[in-house]
């Protein structure tokens, strides 16, 4: 390989502050993923967060927006949301009642991620969720 060749790729995407960007985010995801194990789990952190985003910070506003990166390794999807912020709310995971409507998204995020991180303060958050890769048995092909 190159020396200035990355085994990381990368994708990003910009969508418009409405709830129906989710599903084109979704599929988006989906898209990048085609036959990757974690295709499904991806593209549900993606409604999750971007539905996070879009519900809880300025993003859901008529000006706002929220961006998703996808990188890529061999052994590691990392999903990246970036809302446009708010000083109201703080992504953080909770533990609700049985009978509260609200609140699961982000510890579920965290159930099928290996590891969660939010970065940022009230001008915009990311939320970064990184889901391990893996292996190929021995009769499957590599789908990178």
């Amino acid at each position: 390989m190159d020396e200035y060749m990355s085994s990381v790729r990368v994708w990003g995407l910009t969508c418009p502050g409405s709830l129906e960007e989710v599903s084109r985010a979704r599929r988006w995801t989906r898209d990048i993923l085609n036959n990757s194990p974690c295709a499904d789990d991806a593209a549900l952190i993606v409604s999750e967060l971007g539905t996070n985003a879009l519900v809880h910070t300025t993003s859901g506003h008529d000006t706002g927006a929220f961006h998703i990166t996808l990188a890529l390794s061999e052994h590691v999807v990392a999903i990246s949301v970036t809302d446009s912020g708010s000083a109201d709310t703080t992504p953080r995971v909770e533990h609700p009642d049985d009978d509260t409507p609200r609140g699961r998204g982000l510890g579920m995020v965290a159930i099928l991620a290996t590891h969660v991180q939010v970065h940022g303060d009230h001008h915009g958050r990311t939320v970064t969720a990184e889901l391990r890769i893996p292996p190929p048995r021995r009769e499957d092909t590599p789908w990178l």
